[in-house]
């Protein structure tokens, strides 16, 4: 393992214990070669997902006092996530200090997303092993700092609603997703489309505008914002 100096450095935290970190920088793969009782991040991984998803959403409180819950539900849904923790550790050059089995090793466990964005959230969860909650706090708000205030300034709001939906329920095995106008008022040049948005054969929302593809935009920003995804 390299020197970890200079990522505690980037941290901008050094650990009182520092085995701790070492374990956060284990992974499975050399911990089940290793044997003898030697820890992989794997717990670790799973405190820091707890405490960074707290921490995000308690950020985005603060700075969105206005908003609703589905909002701030999907803009922390794209900040805690593998492709924001991955960026974070390609940024801190963590897959430098890996501690990786041969396997791994040989096929690019460096650069996987998924193996980074692990190691970050066994990283948060070792800092509040080891100093505390205003710690780890301090920690995380610092190195995702450019990402909220990205999303302070709107650079994650989303405009095309139904591919967002579609995608997410998409995620989930759902594929059954349509559209059917239910209504239409006023006059020709003036009309106000209304359409329901169906699930799985159930009414999921309902959306209005002035033209059929805006109404199932408004359908789906209300099913997003109900919690549909």
């Amino acid at each position: 393992m390299r020197d970890i100096t200079a990522l505690q450095q980037g941290l901008g935290y050094t650990f009182e214990e520092q085995q701790l970190l070492k374990t956060a920088l284990t992974h499975s793969s050399y911990s089940r070669e290793r044997g003898n009782g030697c820890a992989c991040n794997e717990r670790l991984e799973f405190l820091g997902d707890a405490f960074f998803d707290a921490i995000i959403g308690e950020e985005l409180f603060r700075v969105f006092p206005e908003r609703e819950e589905g909002f701030l539900s999907r803009i922390r849904a794209t900040i805690v996530c593998e492709k924001s923790l991955a960026q974070t550790a390609r940024n801190l050059g963590l897959g430098d200090y890996l501690l990786l089995g041969h396997g791994e090793e040989k096929t690019g466990g460096r650069r996987r997303e998924s193996i980074l964005a692990d190691a970050m959230e066994a990283i948060i969860g070792a800092v509040y092993l080891d100093g505390g909650f205003e710690s780890v706090r301090a920690v995380v708000l610092d190195l995702f700092r450019a990402v909220i205030e990205d999303a302070r300034r709107g650079k994650y709001i989303i405009h095309d609603y139904k591919t967002h939906l579609q995608e997410q329920l998409q995620a989930r095995g759902i594929t059954d997703i349509r559209y059917e106008m239910t209504g239409q008022t006023g006059p020709d040049h003036d009309k106000t489309f209304t359409v329901c948005l169906y699930v799985n054969g159930s009414p999921a929302a309902e959306g209005t505008g002035k033209s059929k593809k805006q109404a199932e935009q408004k359908a789906a920003q209300q099913a997003l914002e109900r919690g549909l995804e």
